[in-house]
């Protein structure tokens, strides 16, 4: 357990960054998504097949490995549309509503029965975005990207967690990241039409920036979140993943300053978030 928890807060940490690259990388939003997949799919395969470790599953088990990379594409869509339609900090603190999510519809999922704790925490979160939305009417369509978002990626990790229990976190990572980046790269002309995009080929700036992003913000923080999973349950995760906003704020403050656009009702709500992981890693003491 300790090992699963230490795996899974170096992944947000990682986490953290990537809302950055969503204002550092110029491309619209499902390109940058869609170029973030394909790479990332690539490099992890070459990485594995020089290991040994690239393994081949049945096309029932490739299909449905699949399905958790078009969920993850098209999170990561609607997180970067979030993040260019309003700012880093409010983007990142929409995904924390992943854990709301989470504890509805995994039980919905799995069968399982609902735990009223995991609602508890959750409302917490959910009113602390309440707030962050009330503070100012620029940033709305951001957020309204931000909820899909989230409701995307708790999609990904109730189905992961299936996965997890049967493959390797790097079997399921290169079969799911092309199947996204097929999925996005059929849908690129259907959202460019209503999102259009400047330019469609990254600049050598975007071509580094997006090396960084999937080698270390993808690769190695699935692999990490993925194994993590291994031990720990969706909600747990998903509920955990809600302190990626707080790396993300502090380094987009930092290195964006982001500070002087945000108010007191979006500090208030991210104090709740943050609340809200707190109490759920208490809860998870005793079982470690």
């Amino acid at each position: 357990m300790k090992k699963a928890l230490f795996q899974l807060h170096i992944s947000i940490l990682l986490a953290g960054f990537t809302g950055l690259f969503g204002k550092l990388i110029s491309l619209n939003e499902i390109l940058l998504a869609c170029y973030r997949l394909w790479i990332a799919g690539a490099l992890l395969a070459l990485l594995l097949a020089l290991q040994g470790k690239l393994r081949r599953v049945a096309p029932r088990n490739a299909a449905r490995m699949g399905v958790t990379g078009m969920l993850l594409g098209l999170h990561w869509v609607f997180f970067y549309g979030s993040i260019k339609y309003s700012n880093v900090s409010v983007g990142v603190v929409c995904f924390s509503l992943t854990g709301f999510f989470t504890a509805l519809l995994a039980p919905l999922l799995n069968r399982t029965r609902v735990r009223p704790s995991e609602i508890l925490l959750s409302l917490l979160t959910l009113i602390g975005i309440a707030l962050i939305f009330s503070f100012d009417s620029r940033y709305r369509l951001g957020i309204t990207f931000g909820t899909i978002s989230s409701l995307f990626g708790s999609l990904y990790m109730v189905y992961n967690e299936r996965l997890t229990k049967e493959w390797p976190a790097e079997t399921i990572l290169v079969y799911a990241l092309p199947a996204g980046g097929l999925l996005l790269t059929t849908l690129v002309p259907l959202y460019t039409r209503f999102y259009p995009a400047a330019y469609y080929l990254p600049t050598f700036t975007d071509a580094a920036w997006l090396l960084v992003l999937c080698f270390f913000c993808t690769i190695l923080l699935y692999r990490l979140q993925l194994q993590a999973l291994e031990r720990l349950s969706a909600f747990t995760v998903n509920l955990s993943l809600n302190l990626e906003p707080v790396y993300s704020v502090i380094l987009a403050i930092w290195l964006m300053g982001e500070g002087k656009e945000l108010g007191g009702t979006f500090y208030a709500g991210l104090v709740l978030i943050l609340l809200s992981v707190a109490l759920q890693t208490f809860r998870l003491r005793p079982a470690s």
